[in-house]
């Protein structure tokens, strides 16, 4: 028995490693646009050049056509697209959302730049959704995604640990992430002044993150045991996390990496934390969604452990209740 556990740790621990490092260091090292929402606006015959030499990076850009500057503009701001090329009679202008991801507006003012150094012109840049001063590299936002996963987890341990069920394990997991929500954002927002939207938007969107986590592990724990508390561990640890794109933007992680990302708490988060603090909730439906279906069906769980194992204490009970007496003899 000893033997099979050391053999166990020695080939488990290596395993954990390279699939950590496979998840966390693989995105990173294949961060390259993928069919990235970008706008072209002005006349059809000044910006069929641009998209000419966007096409020319294959799979890179998903080309968006505007009328002018101001409906490119309005296409920002709504995140339809990361940014817009846009010809004026001034010349070239480019126009990047920073609070989007100031990864992609790096990149789009050096795809963009280059180009219009080859022809001998200059761009005009203006970031028309930009990050706040205090944090311009949006480093607070992107930092956030791990420790709401951390107190997700924690609170969905404490939870199960404590033998709490039912609408006592609902009405703890639900404050506990109200709580969190209001403190991150008295941090992030009152604080740092990383966040700059609606207060309580953001307190709910953080609470949600937490809430999301917390019940999957909980209700997964309340239906097949402590294992579950492993299983949603992992997956939003070692999945969740680097495959969020919360540093840097889905489209700019491998497929499906970033697709996966978003159906998960930690990069469903990070898109509606952008969206209600810097955009005004445009494009905040889905990863809300996301979010709510993952507390909704985690405290369901919950709730849906709870009644199984009370019936089954019932059943228990029915039946030693209903075994006949042994009658004695003589």
């Amino acid at each position: 028995m000893a033997t099979r556990r050391l053999i166990a740790v020695v080939v488990l621990v290596p395993l954990l490693a390279a699939l950590a490092l496979w998840a966390f260091a693989w995105p990173a090292a294949r961060t390259a646009p993928r069919d990235l929402p970008l706008g072209v606006a002005g006349p059809a015959t000044a910006t069929a050049q641009l998209e000419q030499q966007f096409a020319r990076h294959e799979g890179a850009f998903e080309i968006h056509r505007y009328a002018d500057e101001a409906a490119a503009r309005s296409a920002i701001e709504n995140r339809d697209v990361y940014g817009a090329a846009v010809v004026t009679p001034e010349g070239p202008e480019l126009l990047t959302a920073s609070a989007a991801s100031p990864v992609v507006a790096q990149l789009l003012r050096q795809a963009v730049t280059e180009q219009a150094t080859a022809r001998g012109s200059e761009v005009k840049t203006v970031d028309v959704v930009a990050t706040p001063a205090s944090d311009p590299r949006g480093a607070a936002l992107s930092s956030s995604v791990l420790p709401l996963a951390l107190a997700g987890l924690v609170a969905g341990a404490v939870v199960t640990l404590l033998g709490l069920r039912g609408i006592r394990a609902v009405a703890a997991l639900t404050v506990a992430a109200a709580l969190v929500g209001v403190v991150a954002a008295a941090l992030a927002h009152s604080w740092l002044g990383a966040l700059t939207g609606n207060w309580w938007a953001e307190a709910g969107t953080l609470g949600l993150a937490t809430l999301a986590v917390s019940a999957a592990v909980a209700g997964l724990a309340a239906l097949v045991g402590p294992a579950g508390i492993g299983a949603v561990a992992f997956l939003v640890m070692f999945l969740g996390n680097p495959f969020s794109g919360a540093a840097s933007a889905p489209q700019l992680l491998p497929e499906p990496v970033g697709t996966i990302g978003q159906w998960l708490p930690p990069g469903a988060s990070a898109s509606l934390l952008r969206s209600v603090s810097f955009f005004d909730g445009a494009a905040a439906t889905g990863p809300a969604l996301t979010l709510t279906w993952w507390a909704v069906l985690g405290l369901g769980a919950v709730l849906l452990g709870n009644a199984l194992k009370e019936r089954s204490k019932t059943t228990a009970s029915v039946s030693d209740s209903a075994e006949p007496a042994l009658t004695p003899v003589g």
